[in-house]
């Protein structure tokens, strides 16, 4: 039987309407003869509000933390309820998240208690969020007349210690699947479990950090050799760019996963940048699958990804980064200064997007975070320092970049009339980057799209589905 790994995100369980249609979904795949084992995240904005809860409980304020918490009792306890129609199962169910809600009022009072709220203790809060909705969906799917078995993530993702964005141990959770999730799918159950939330070897409670869900869907692919990894989200697929800012944006039907990963660093939204490492070790086909429209075939990514007429598959962008300027007429091509200067944003654990240097200076993109102000200071001790924020660094993403002639002019050309900061090019074969003003980030969006993709490849793109969109109605 073939062993597919679905990951849905938290549109796609966020009532008892989406849980039901991705109940029918997993229902599909076992009517097909597949073996599903399915992550889900939390409920849609609860690990927001869980968060708002966390930060509500620290800084004293006992009675804000405990309404949060009760708002998302009724909530989940309404859903329950409406999923769930044998009055004994029910019952069980809205017992256990009564369990786990007043589990969590409890670490909210005493974090009122303490006010200091550390990586450790939010880690622990926010894993409510999927911890009772793997408990909910596993309920759903038994309703809906499927073998389903909960399983506690935790016992199966293990990590390091770094609380809020933990590293995964693979080679235990490779051994903890094989424990723990073989034997379930031997017997035909359907495990379901939460995304995000890990433990470390002590079985303390880490996660994996925002956007988490996909890397632990990806994890469990890998660690069990799964034939795909589907990702159920609530839009069909990569897209050329966001639909929102270019309402001709074309659904991107195949990718490599060398792209794809491009892609999700430099901003676009459906995957998460570390999800598809798991499976390209695998070479694992990745699916992005909507869970509102199941019938669409959603992007595949893959390890080879055929031969594209058009000269760019998609533009991601990056939005919310500072440009930071170091200037040292002196020192820039003395030994060892450059790795001064790497030691200092590598100390700040501060990833860096873009370089650029110059005869005397050296130009860097980075996230706009608090801790600029200390970057800067470290930086100064060695050179003159001043950064400025709202940027956004816009990506695009294609084949053999680097080999086509005069593609560098076509771009500059089509954003002739917006002022561009940085530029990276050669460094990807498969990425053309550059840095504009946040503001201009749309603008600069819609004119590339309109420049690139005139005539897309069919084979790539889905082009019927556009033209059907543009076709008045009768």
């Amino acid at each position: 039987m073939s062993l597919v790994v679905m990951k849905f995100g938290g549109t796609s369980v966020e009532d008892q309407t989406a849980i039901s249609r991705t109940a029918a979904i997993v229902a599909g795949r076992v009517a097909q003869g597949k073996q599903p084992v399915v992550v889900v995240s939390a409920l849609a904005r609860v690990t927001d509000q869980l968060l708002r809860a966390a930060s509500a409980a620290a800084q004293g304020d006992r009675t804000g933390a405990l309404a949060i918490s009760s708002r998302l009792r009724s909530r989940h306890r309404d859903t329950a309820c409406a999923l769930i129609k044998d009055p004994k199962n029910s019952a069980a169910l809205v017992n256990l998240i009564d369990q786990k809600f007043d589990s969590l009022d409890e670490i909210l009072r005493g974090l009122a208690a303490i006010l200091e709220l550390t990586p450790r203790i939010s880690d622990l809060i926010v894993s409510y969020g999927e911890r009772i909705s793997s408990r909910m969906v596993a309920a759903a799917f038994c309703e809906h007349g499927m073998d389903a078995a909960h399983v506690d993530a935790r016992e199966i993702i293990l990590t390091d210690s770094q609380y809020q964005k933990a590293t995964p141990l693979e080679a235990v959770i490779e051994k903890r699947a094989a424990e723990k999730l073989r034997p379930l799918l031997n017997q035909g159950k359907v495990p379901v479990m939460g995304g995000f939330i890990a433990s470390n070897e002590a079985g303390i409670t880490t996660t994996l950090g925002r956007g988490g869900s996909d890397l632990s869907g990806a994890l469990v692919g890998g660690a069990l050799t799964a034939d795909a990894i589907e990702i159920w989200t609530d839009v069909d697929g990569i897209m050329t760019c966001d639909p929102r800012v270019c309402p001709d944006a074309l659904r991107v039907r195949v990718i490599s996963f060398e792209e794809a990963s491009e892609l999700a660093y430099f901003g676009a939204k459906v995957l998460h940048p570390a999800t598809i490492l798991p499976a390209v070790k695998k070479n694992i086909p990745v699916l992005v699958l909507n869970s509102r429209n199941p019938s669409n075939e959603g992007t595949r990514i893959i390890s080879l990804a055929p031969h594209c007429k058009s000269p760019f598959k998609s533009i991601a962008v990056k939005k919310k980064l500072s440009i930071i300027d170091v200037v040292a007429s002196r020192m820039l091509m003395t030994h060892g200064y450059l790795s001064e200067i790497f030691a200092i944003f590598d100390k700040h654990k501060c990833p860096v997007d873009m370089v650029s240097t110059s005869e005397v200076s050296v130009s860097l993109t980075v996230d706009s975070n608090d801790k600029l102000p200390l970057i800067a200071a470290d930086l100064s001790k060695h050179a003159d320092v001043k950064y400025e924020g709202k940027k956004a660094l816009v990506c695009m993403v294609g084949e053999d970049i680097r080999g086509q002639n005069g593609i560098a002019a076509q771009v500059f050309a089509a954003i002739r009339h917006i002022n561009v900061r940085m530029i990276s090019q050669g460094a990807s074969e498969i990425n053309m980057s550059f840095m504009i003003e946040e503001e201009d980030a749309d603008e600069a969006v819609r004119s590339l799209h309109a420049a690139f993709f005139k005539e897309p490849d069919p084979e790539i793109f889905d082009v019927e589905a556009h033209k059907m969109a543009a076709e008045p109605t009768r």
